[in-house]
């Protein structure tokens, strides 16, 4: 009996300990699993960051394979269709400044929206200046969308660079509108180019490059694109669905 009294001090002793063991193997328990699952959303976390960077890369890749038949294909096509070498670097040129600038108005994109009215002012910017104001564009708060820049910006710099050398600013007189018209019940917006005061003109017989590089980045926008060669000037129109300009 005296042997049981004299042990219990130590079994409380062992006790406690073996409590507070317990105790300590729980904590130990409970953060390495805390540490397991904060490890696993690490790794999940990682590999949607390497997913996402593999999807970048290749987006990137599929962009510049673009860009860069987008660049034989104008300079191919605009060869064949000038009489000169300096009429060919001209128009080259030309066509490959609208690129850099909607590649400029896509990387604005990304950080925040881009207005209708600024892409078409970077768009007729060079020729605006030839013309002394003379390209109007009517104020609008449309949001243009990444998928809708680099064809709307290469269309209204083709449509520039035609008035220059045929159309209304080939002139002092001449002068060019920009209108647009959102139809909410068709889900429609119309982009609408009207020359006025310069030379006469007509119809040409056969389609050139310009008329199917416009139709080629109509088509990109799902869009329809009438083009009227009316007495007093060029008149083009382009409808082009809501959802597509503001994706």
């Amino acid at each position: 009996m005296r042997d049981r009294e004299a042990l219990h001090p130590i079994r409380s002793v062992l006790e406690s300990d073996v409590d507070a063991l317990k105790d300590m193997l729980a904590q130990v328990r409970h953060d390495f699993d805390r540490v397991r699952a904060q490890a696993g959303i690490a790794a999940i976390e990682h590999e949607s960051a390497q997913r996402l960077q593999r999807l970048m890369i290749e987006d990137l890749h599929h962009r510049i394979k673009n860009i860069f038949a987008m660049v034989i294909g104008i300079t191919s096509q605009t060869l064949r269709t000038v009489d000169t070498l300096e009429q060919g670097r001209v128009a080259i040129s030309s066509r490959l400044i609208a690129m850099a600038k909607a590649q400029d108005l896509l990387l604005r994109a990304n950080e925040s929206s881009t207005g209708l009215v600024d892409l078409i002012s970077a768009a007729i910017e060079p020729y605006d200046s030839q013309g002394a104001g003379r390209i109007m564009v009517q104020d609008t708060h449309i949001e243009i969308g990444p998928e809708a820049i680099m064809p709307l910006t290469m269309s209204f710099n083709e449509l520039s660079t035609n008035a220059v050398k045929y159309g209304a600013l080939s002139n002092e007189t001449g002068r060019v509108d920009i209108t647009f018209m959102v139809d909410e019940a068709n889900q429609l917006c119309s982009l609408t180019w009207t020359e006025t005061g310069g030379p006469t003109v007509q119809e040409p017989v056969q389609r050139g490059f310009g008329r199917r590089l416009l139709g080629a980045l109509a088509a990109q926008l799902h869009g329809d694109v009438r083009m009227r060669y009316e007495s007093a000037g060029l008149v083009y129109q382009l409808d082009i669905p809501l959802a597509l300009i503001r994706s």
